[in-house]
């Protein structure tokens, strides 16, 4: 007799749609539409639909692996033998180079309790400040610029049912249609309703064909285009100056700012005909409510804080934020991307979103942990500083579900970095290409085969519950953890119950500004998730932020003023192209699990280069041709896509793939300032026939 079907969710995109598991009699499972959950309402991509394949063992890895030197090959290994030889590294490494030496990567896919347990066993076990996540890569940008504005980051303030009912929405560099496609029937409504859609991208995609307008700048202006709105709508008099003078500080300097980018220079900048630009302002404010929503286009920028600030600007300065169906919202991309950055992975922050170089956030998170707030240490590098100070400063790397061979810019540099290391450690589900390169491979329990929280785009803490058994050799990174932990000293403090380590996560969080002090597993099955903060148990949760204050000290959003500059690599004689990178709806991320899936790569079986006919003639290649594209950094090929859906002066190349058609290969590592996010977005390239 099978048992009943298990209610969880996706392990892909920050939706995290809703979906049963029905067992299958050969002891795995199906995904069974789950209606009742109110952000998909049953609807699923084909990751979602095909997700249980990356359960198989035929995909997956079933023990762990240690690298023996006499044939340099990774071979199988016990459990005992491999976590020894992991305490081994790390241990002996500390003892060389401080603990400073030895560093943590983790990743957006984790859950709450595993980022929150892998932050704890860094500052703790370890005593190392090197820890970061691929979570940096996703919208950090996003992040520092909503904490400047409004005093705390969550990706959208609002859930996504608002979305339909505003008036407008401006979409800024997202690609619903093949990033999230559940969330399109989302602005397909909003269209339905009445309101009116705008989207900003270089490419015409499937999400731009549906929009009223599409506007498409160059890559690496979208700060400029925000500034020649702000401009307009001051120019215009459609400033809200109730809501900026009773709700906000700082628009003199913002206005000022944004009143030295003109029309026809932003229209120089970014490529946008002057007429284009009013026309925008003019559906986003003709609109009773209005929304702007961005993803990584704008955020994967060496300017990317600045340039979604100044989208936050727009939308204060016409009232759209801080009410009912309006305000700014970043679509975060990774899993768990929104918690795995409230826990602790960030290299400059504590659990509950508490900075790590406060006092007294220290003081209550060392409290929760019984030590003293002194032995914790300080900040430390940012996902690719901390990447490229492998084999230097950081000789050891304990790395827990991320791919950076393939999903870090400058690949092929993080690549040698990584092999320069003394010791590499990696637990994942499959042997990626970074954990090829390690001493020590652990494999890890995944979705269905634990029990654990994520937090969606909107801010809701969910549950996904295991619904089947892992295989034998197999154990969760909380297991990992602890018997990691134990072999370094500490008995205590690593508890293996995921529901044990979220109670533990809700007294660390409580008080901070992600406040999960009254959300339980109970609660969460019975409410179908429980937005932040929720600061006791008789609170309601906070879907929608901002209604009656902001969450600054004065309870007023604050205007930040930016001016447009240039990208951190502007085109040339040499490099005449702007390269852009992206992903495919039937892969994601890395593609480090998709990739192993023969469905999804029927229907996307490799990288290639999406140009416009014009370029293509250009260069001389025609329609499937292998392509050359060459950055400062390095050379990828990959077969040409002919399309007019883009600019002439510019290509796109997913980044789901390794070797010669690796897109980031090609990217620039170039930093923003305060978030530092690596610019993806925006990069100089030449083209080449690669012949053959």
């Amino acid at each position: 007799m099978l048992a009943a079907t298990t209610s969880t969710h996706c392990p892909y995109c920050a939706l995290q749609c809703g979906m049963n598991l029905r067992p299958t009699e050969d002891g795995g499972v199906d995904v069974v539409e789950r209606t009742d959950f109110p952000v998909n309402r049953g609807a699923l991509c084909g990751k979602g639909r095909t997700a249980p394949a990356v359960l198989s063992s035929r995909v997956r890895l079933t023990g762990p692996l240690i690298r023996r030197h006499a044939t340099g090959g990774l071979e199988p290994a016990t459990w005992e033998e491999a976590l020894r030889a992991v305490a081994d590294g790390l241990r002996r490494t500390r003892a060389s180079h401080g603990p400073d030496g030895v560093g943590v990567f983790g990743g957006g896919g984790l859950t709450n309790e595993k980022a929150y347990t892998l932050g704890k066993f860094a500052r703790l076990v370890l005593g190392t400040s090197q820890i970061d996540y691929n979570g940096r890569f996703c919208m950090s940008s996003a992040a520092a610029a909503h904490t400047k504005a409004f005093g705390v980051d969550r990706g959208l303030p609002f859930p996504l049912e608002d979305v339909p009912r505003t008036g407008c929405v401006i979409l800024v560099g997202s690609n619903l249609a093949e990033t999230m496609p559940p969330a399109l029937r989302y602005l397909t409504e909003l269209r339905e309703n009445g309101g009116k859609l705008v989207v900003v991208d270089p490419r015409r995609t499937r999400t731009a064909e549906q929009a009223d307008l599409h506007i498409a700048p160059r890559p690496g202006t979208d700060l400029a285009l925000a500034l020649g709105l702000l401009h307009l709508v001051v120019s215009e008099g459609r400033v809200d100056e109730g809501f900026v003078a009773s709700r906000t500080t700082g628009w003199a300097d913002a206005r000022a700012a944004a009143m030295s980018h003109w029309p026809a220079l932003v229209e120089r900048i970014t490529g946008v005909p002057v007429p284009q630009l009013r026309e925008a302002v003019a559906m986003f404010c003709d609109a009773e409510s209005g929304m702007v929503l961005t993803a990584r286009g704008p955020e994967q920028q060496s300017k990317g804080t600045d340039t979604v600030g100044a989208w936050i600007n727009l939308c204060l300065a016409t009232g759209r934020a801080g009410r009912p169906l309006s305000g700014y919202g970043c679509l975060t991309g990774q899993g768990n991307g929104q918690g795995g950055r409230e826990h602790g992975q960030k290299a400059d922050q504590l659990p509950g979103y508490r900075k790590l170089d406060d006092p007294e956030a220290r003081a209550h998170v060392a409290g929760v942990w019984g030590v003293d707030p002194d032995t914790l240490p300080g900040p430390g590098r940012s996902a690719y500083e901390l990447l490229d100070a492998l084999g230097r400063d950081v000789r050891a790397l304990l790395l827990m579900g991320s791919n950076p061979v393939v999903s870090a810019p400058r690949a092929a540099h993080v690549e040698e970095r990584l092999k320069s290391l003394d010791f590499l450690a990696v637990a994942d589900v499959v042997l990626s290409e970074t954990a090829a390169l390690a001493d020590v491979v652990l494999p890890v329990t995944q979705w269905a085969e634990e029990t654990g929280t994520t937090t969606n785009l909107e801010g809701r803490v969910l549950l996904r519950r295991r619904a089947i058994t892992p295989p034998e050799g197999v154990r969760s990174d909380l297991e990992v953890l602890h018997g990691l932990a134990g072999l370094l000293g500490w008995e205590k403090g690593f508890p293996t119950d995921p529901e044990e380590v979220f109670d533990e996560l809700r007294r660390a969080s409580a008080g901070g500004a992600a406040d999960y002090a009254g959300i339980s597993y109970r609660r969460i099955v019975e409410e179908d998730g429980v937005f932040w903060p929720c600061p006791d148990p008789g609170h309601p949760g906070t879907p929608r932020l901002f209604l009656d204050r902001f969450a600054t000290p004065d309870g007023r959003a604050r205007f930040v003023p930016v001016t447009h500059r240039a990208s951190a690599e502007e085109t040339d004689e040499e490099y005449p192209v702007v390269l852009t990178t992206g992903r495919v709806v039937s892969q994601y991320q890395s593609g480090a699990q998709t990739r192993r899936v023969a469905e999804l790569n029927a229907a996307a079986p490799g990288p290639f280069v999406e140009l416009h006919p014009r370029l293509a003639e250009r260069v001389g290649v025609a329609e499937g041709d292998p392509v050359a594209v060459v950055s400062r950094r390095g050379r990828a090929v990959a077969p040409a896509r002919i399309t007019t859906a883009i600019r002439p002066d510019t290509v796109f190349m997913p980044f789901h793939w390794p070797g010669e058609g690796r897109a980031n290969t090609l990217t620039n590592p170039a930093l923003d300032p305060t978030s530092k996010m690596p610019e993806f977005k925006v990069c100089a390239v030449r083209l080449e026939p690669a012949g053959g």
